[in-house]
């Protein structure tokens, strides 16, 4: 422990201003900056459907990239990568074939959420079941549109690595990788290198980027506090005194270590003492939200959401709702509540009687 934690110095400040209590926002992350230069065929009652039940705005490429698969499959879309590259288009997508219309109250909120995903995550892809490999949306914050794609591998952790900011880049790199897999083998080389031509053509005349790391987020890369266990990356509004973030005072190694301290005690007793430290840097975090610092609660809820032991929970449910509280961030509380009450590695599709 090395004291009640700093402000972390930042070369890009982003407005902020703290009164009563509350930073109000005057800037939101952007979304991604190379869009498309049309709009998908996808009738806007349907559209309407899909943010009203997941009360969050899908950016143009989801639909774009669903007219693109049901152009490879026009009686079977979401099944259009799964021979070719195991992926099954899943969560949002299921509702543009009205697959809810079976059960009129699933939790969307826990619809295709796999263990680690934090609430700032949207499923859209299934992938290896194995390894529980999905890709899904990373929103910063509920309302402006998600900022990239992210690929996690449930089975293996809780690390998101970064795809792209949008559906075509995503499913571009995830193909390269499968290029590279494949190697010498000429069996299924036809169709991958078919299926990559098709996407290209199609990304290109739309007007989006291809790339992995495109411009706009290695500019979100400049206000990203802190790596996170996740390593996708928190952004919350740091103003130009620094005030909006301050450093969790221990290393994501002794944090970790602490963390694995107080899973694996031998005993109730062992544990007690064992939350010692954490409960310190839980009071840290309180001075933090007093001084308006609220990407501290943010960060050490995250980091103990993605470690993943039920021991965490309660102090989850301490520190994450008020820090989307104060960030204004209020729909990942809603979610991050479904989630940690149905917490698995099972029972991803909630439409299953579809």
């Amino acid at each position: 422990m090395t004291g009640r934690g700093k402000r972390k110095t930042k070369s890009t400040p982003q407005e902020s201003d703290c009164a009563d209590g509350e930073l109000r926002k005057k800037a939101r992350p952007e979304g991604p900056t190379e869009g498309p230069r049309t709009t998908a065929e996808v009738p806007a009652r349907l559209r309407e459907e899909v943010e009203r039940l997941y009360k969050l705005k899908m950016p143009e490429d989801f639909y774009l990239f669903w007219d693109f698969c049901s152009s490879l499959s026009p009686d079977n879309p979401r099944d259009a990568l799964k021979e070719t590259l195991g992926l099954r288009l899943v969560g949002p997508f299921d509702i543009l074939v009205e697959a809810h219309r079976a059960d009129p109250q699933p939790n969307y909120h826990l619809h295709w959420r796999y263990f680690y995903d934090p609430p700032e995550y949207q499923t859209v892809l299934q992938g290896n079941a194995a390894d529980l490999l999905h890709l899904g949306y990373y929103r910063d914050s509920p309302d402006p549109l998600p900022v990239f794609l992210g690929e996690n591998e449930a089975r293996k952790g809780c690390t998101i690595t970064q795809m792209g900011d949008n559906m075509f880049a995503a499913v571009h790199v995830f193909l390269g990788r499968k290029r590279k897999e494949r190697g010498g083998r000429k069996e299924e080389g036809g169709a991958l290198d078919n299926l990559g031509e098709e996407l290209r053509e199609r990304a290109e005349s739309l007007g989006f980027s291809l790339e992995q790391k495109t411009k706009g987020m290695k500019q979100r890369d400049k206000k990203v506090v802190t790596k996170s266990f996740h390593g996708a990356g928190l952004v919350v509004p740091v103003d130009q005194n620094d005030v909006g973030y301050r450093e969790l005072p221990e290393t994501d190694a002794s944090l970790k270590k602490l963390c694995k301290a107080i899973a694996e005690a031998r005993s109730d007793e062992d544990r007690m003492k064992a939350f010692g430290p954490l409960q310190e840097i839980i009071t840290f975090v309180q001075f933090a939200n007093d001084e308006c610092d609220y990407g501290m609660g943010l960060e050490l809820g995250i980091d103990l959401f993605c470690y993943g032991s039920h021991y965490f929970y309660k102090v989850i449910r301490q520190l994450l709702p008020m820090a989307y509280s104060l960030l204004k961030r209020g729909l990942f509380a809603e979610i991050l509540e479904a989630h940690l009450s149905s917490r698995s590695h099972d029972n991803l599709d909630q439409l299953t009687s579809a």
